[in-house]
């Protein structure tokens, strides 16, 4: 019975209502395989005779437009990260570090990398990119490798007629038996925890079609075990010098595997004191196989860290900062006090083109007193600086890049680190106090071709701080003003007066009062009384001045060094004396 229902919705199917039915299940079910088989070479060969009848236009052709970092040589992985991230187009430093960096040198086991470019030209990926996809090929061999040794072993279990073997199970790593310590293939090295975090979080964005690539951070002022945990089958590493060698000592990480190592902003790590630190990974780290360093300059201080932790280094110059920002627009106010430039401030931002905005500051108490200020008078505004913790740095560092805040005030601990494409504005409220860092702070904004503005407000008395700045990028800064809110014109000012007693001049010996003449110290002496002849002090005789005893202090003889009471005044009162000059 369920056959012949079979069989009747099969002739239904097929329109087979004028066959013969009487025929048996399995010639049916081969007249359903034929049919079915015809169907489908019949629309393949529709497909293949449209494929060739269809017009192709050589303009209207779509071209990949991850096509240039396929050129570069990449996994197929990284360049649909890349895609993703919209990426079209790599930049100089890309077009000439990638090549260079994944070159197989067999010449020498060794292949070291010094590159300088300016701040917000693609640095970041420059090196990451390399170093991700020699990860990713290392990770395929060793898969194929284990897969291989698996199926050997699969094979001789099969010959030997025992069950096949099953895979182990992956071990927790959170469980204190299962702990190992980290053993992660490259190492990134940054001078402060913002830009670790950046590089980081650029890191893995590249890598989330790469499955089994791992990326953790390690910064101060995170908790030892959150971080000890993300360490576990770590393949790449974004430390800050500190708290990467604490780990080190505590055996929680081990650095004799790593492969590549690369030092971001080098030129900073030198400013912040990590030389020693330096010196103390790269003792570490002495099997590597490549070492890359990026810095803004080719500073001799640089050629000297290089010399000390590189061997026969490939150079690598695409600009430097002396060349022009093409994309930001530089512009300098002066302002009479501080009170005028907080006006100044205040104008630029109230301008509605205003996305998003860093105002530096010198201090970190400026920085906190200024955003207080621009909160109270209505702006969306937040301090960042050194003193603050590491949470509540990456807490306002996130609301700055998920729009929730609109004016970022730091001081140069964001100088390097921060790249958020909505920043439009830059203003240096505070001077930098190297003339590089004005560099790295006008660099938070224009990133990756878009254009930006960087305003500076100077006083007087950063006359010379703008000089540096100007001699250090070889470009004068072009002074503006605002209508109503003009400097006051410095004029020609008299000398200030002289202080009262002791004369400027302390060579002068004769010091005349306004009169112009001879100013005295001494009281002067009172009615009547008598002087004593500075000409003739001690005058021991008498009248021919010779012989005679000395006479007495008040007697009354003709001769005497201090001749009594006069005749003339009658006067007993003591002599007042002739003080001496001021020297």
């Amino acid at each position: 019975m369920s056959e012949n229902l079979v069989l009747n919705s099969v002739v239904e199917s097929l329109d087979l209502t004028n066959v013969d039915v009487s025929v048996d299940l399995n010639t049916v079910i081969e007249m359903q395989d034929n049919h079915a088989h015809a169907e489908v070479e019949t629309a393949t060969a529709e497909v293949v005779e449209h494929e060739k009848n269809k017009k192709i236009i050589p303009s209207q052709v779509e071209v990949s437009p991850v096509s240039e970092f396929v050129a570069l040589g990449l996994a197929r992985e990284l360049n649909q990260a890349v895609f993703d991230l919209g990426y079209t187009k790599p930049t100089t430093v890309q077009l000439r570090a990638i090549p260079l960096a994944m070159q197989d040198t067999k010449e020498s086991r060794f292949n070291d990398l010094m590159v300088s470019s300016q701040t917000g030209s693609g640095k970041t990926a420059a090196f990451l990119l390399p170093v991700l996809n020699t990860l990713l090929s290392q990770q395929k061999e060793e898969f194929a490798q284990e897969d291989k040794a698996w199926n050997a072993k699969v094979a001789e279990a099969l010959a030997k007629g025992e069950p096949q073997p099953k895979r182990p199970k992956r071990k927790n790593p959170l469980d204190a038996r299962n702990f190992k310590p980290a053993v992660p293939g490259a190492l990134v090295l940054c001078p402060t925890r913002e830009l670790a975090q950046q590089v980081a979080q650029d890191a893995i964005g590249l890598v989330k079609h790469c499955k089994g690539l791992r990326v953790a951070t390690v910064v101060g002022g995170m908790p030892y075990a959150m971080q000890i945990s993300k360490l576990q089958n770590a393949n790449l590493v974004v430390a800050t010098p500190g708290r990467l060698i604490d780990l080190q000592n505590s055996k929680q990480i081990q650095l004799s595997k790593v492969q590549f190592l690369v030092i971001d902003e080098a030129d900073r790590m030198l400013d912040l004191g990590f030389a020693d630190d330096l010196a103390q990974i790269n003792e570490l780290t002495r099997e590597r196989r490549q070492t890359m360093m990026f810095s803004a300059t080719f500073a001799p201080r640089i050629q000297q860290l290089a010399s000390r932790i590189m061997r026969s280094p490939q150079r690598v110059q695409v600009d430097s900062p002396q060349d022009r920002h093409n994309n930001i627009k530089q512009v300098l106010f002066w302002a009479d006090s501080m009170s005028h430039k907080r006006k100044l401030l205040d104008h630029w931002l109230r301008d509605t083109t205003i996305a998003q905005a860093i105002v530096f500051a010198s201090t970190q108490i400026e920085c906190d007193s200024l955003a207080q200020d621009l909160q109270q008078s209505g702006f969306s505004s937040v301090a960042l600086h050194g003193a603050l913790s590491q949470s509540i740095r990456n807490r306002r560092l996130n609301a700055l890049r998920d729009g929730q805040v609109q004016i970022l005030v730091a001081t140069d601990v964001a100088a390097r680190g921060i790249d958020v494409p909505s920043i439009s504005h830059v203003f240096n409220y505070g001077l930098p106090m190297k003339a590089e860092d004005y560099v790295h702070r006008i660099g938070r904004t224009g990133r990756a071709g878009r254009d930006g503005l960087a305003i500076t407000f100077a006083e007087f008395r950063d006359r010379r701080k703008i000089s540096d700045i100007e001699h250090f990028t070889q470009q004068p800064l072009r002074s503006e003003i605002i209508p109503g809110l003009e400097p006051q014109p410095r004029s020609n000012k008299s000398a200030a007066p002289a202080r009262r007693g002791r004369s400027d001049s302390r060579d002068s010996r004769d010091s005349r009062d306004s009169r112009g003449s001879e100013r005295t110290f001494a009281k002067p002496a009172k009615p009547g009384a008598w002087r004593a002849d500075a000409r003739k002090p001690f005058e021991g005789g008498g009248a021919g001045g010779t012989g005679g005893a000395p006479a007495k202090r008040h007697g009354g003889g003709q001769g005497g060094g201090f001749a009594g009471r006069s005749a003339a005044t009658g006067s007993g009162d003591r002599p007042a004396f002739k003080p001496r000059a001021p020297r």
